[in-house]
């Protein structure tokens, strides 16, 4: 059964200069379906400031044909070997919103176990170079809500040059994520997203867009000296 991962890891200086205008990790991959390779970002932050692109920080979006073609990547290849010494999440597909070209979406979709069980979301977009500001303006108030929100056990933004940005989140049901999104949160300026979501159906930002749905399955490593951000991943 087709799995997804997502990794977290800081890695050398040099390293990511070079995974900044190719992705190291190789297509060709015994395994692999397809991956995104990005530098994390803050969200929120200022655009300019240190904080918003985290350099030797990566996050891995990954999609493989089954558990063990990951799991041999992780013990036997160069960047795999990297890769296990960060954190990452193990996800199953729930559904999806657009498209992006790259991943191969699944027939079989997975259930979550209960209302009260955790959901992540991952969005990946394309951007259109003359709509990057107009993207930022609405883009960060949205950025902000999820960062702040009592619903998110973790939250992030990612970018790769030189027109893919990204956002990854793990919520700890999947109605406070939809509420979220439908401005029905119990948070200051509820209506940041749907006001967002207004805007891009009234012009789109993109190129590509997709929004993607996954069931955690299972949580390794640590990130930012933390391990199980689902607690009911603890060993």
């Amino acid at each position: 059964m087709s799995i997804f991962s997502y990794h977290l890891v800081k890695i050398p200086f040099t390293l990511a200069i070079k995974g900044l205008f190719s992705n190291p990790i190789n297509s060709k991959t015994k395994g692999l379906v397809h991956s995104e390779y990005m530098t994390v970002m803050t969200l929120g932050s200022p655009i300019l400031s240190p904080s918003r692109f985290l350099l030797k920080q990566v996050a891995i979006f990954a999609q493989w044909e089954n558990e063990e073609a990951l799991e041999n990547y992780l013990k036997k290849e160069k960047i795999g070997k990297i890769l296990n010494n960060g954190w990452h999440i193990r996800l199953t597909f729930i559904r999806e919103w657009g498209k992006i070209s790259g991943f191969i979406i699944p027939l079989q979709k997975a259930k979550l176990e209960s209302p009260s069980s955790p959901v992540v979301a991952v969005t990946i977009a394309r951007m259109k170079p003359l709509e990057v500001p107009r993207f930022i303006h609405w883009g960060r108030p949205v950025e902000k809500l999820v960062r702040d929100h009592t619903g998110t056990l973790l939250s992030l933004a990612s970018f790769r040059f030189p027109n893919t940005v990204s956002t990854f989140s793990i919520w700890k049901t999947e109605k406070e994520m939809t509420n979220m999104v439908h401005g029905h949160s119990e948070m200051p300026k509820p209506k940041r997203h749907l006001n967002a979501m207004k805007e891009r159906d009234r012009k789109n930002f993109h190129f590509e867009f997709t929004t993607l749905r996954f069931k955690p399955i299972s949580e390794f490593g640590i990130w930012n000296g933390k391990e199980n951000y689902i607690s009911t991943f603890k060993k």
